[in-house]
């Protein structure tokens, strides 16, 4: 692999854990995962999402950046390749749809805060799926606090995801996942691996 720090992206039930996963397995690579089961106020904040929803971000926030940090700067002898499945500039992406105006503002400012601090991937790989295979998806995976997903939520999420990645050039390689099927069509799986034996500037590569 050409990069040294990849990340996975994608809406909820694009599938980005299991294909960091196994990209991870693949190269040797240390896997970085969220951690998000263990947020306490998951479950309540789908149940009542205005209520939760800062202190749900929040302990997101607070997950996220220590998790990398302590990761990201932790050698590992073995691995000189890293993999996680997500991007830390999420947290803000979903604190934007989730919070009011004034839980926002001062939501971005702990952001500004400690942003700076980690160490950003090289490169993004993007899971661009539909709603409906999100959430045939997320149905699939059955945890029991995501069956209610409204769809006009994903639809924000995958909003928020589309205007950052037009307004930040970072090097992205965009799948669609309609086309391709990384688990069980390996010629998907090695045409990928290919995709990241390339050198790409900043902005949208599109993954064919």
């Amino acid at each position: 692999m050409h990069y040294k720090f990849i990340t996975i992206e994608g809406n909820i039930g694009a599938g980005k854990t299991t294909l960091a996963s196994r990209l991870a397995k693949h190269y040797g690579a240390k896997l970085i995962l969220e951690e998000f089961a263990d947020n306490p106020f998951l479950a309540k904040f789908y149940a009542r999402p205005q209520q939760y929803a800062f202190p749900l971000e929040l302990f997101f926030m607070a997950e996220r950046y220590k998790q990398l940090k302590e990761m990201l700067q932790t050698k590992d002898l073995f691995a000189d390749k890293i993999v996680s499945d997500y991007l830390f500039i999420k947290s803000l992406l979903f604190a934007k749809i989730t919070l009011s105006e004034d839980e926002y503002s001062l939501y971005n400012k702990l952001f500004d805060i400690i942003n700076p601090q980690l160490l950003q991937p090289d490169l993004m790989v993007f899971l661009n799926a539909p709603i409906p295979k999100l959430q045939e998806n997320i149905k699939r995976r059955d945890r029991s606090y995501e069956q209610n997903i409204p769809d006009a939520y994903l639809s924000s999420v995958h909003d928020v995801y589309m205007q950052y990645i037009r307004q930040h050039p970072m090097r992205t390689l965009m799948v669609d996942t309609t086309k391709v099927d990384f688990m069980h069509n390996p010629d998907d799986f090695e045409r990928l691996l290919d995709a990241l034996e390339r050198e790409y500037t900043p902005g949208v590569h599109y993954f064919e």
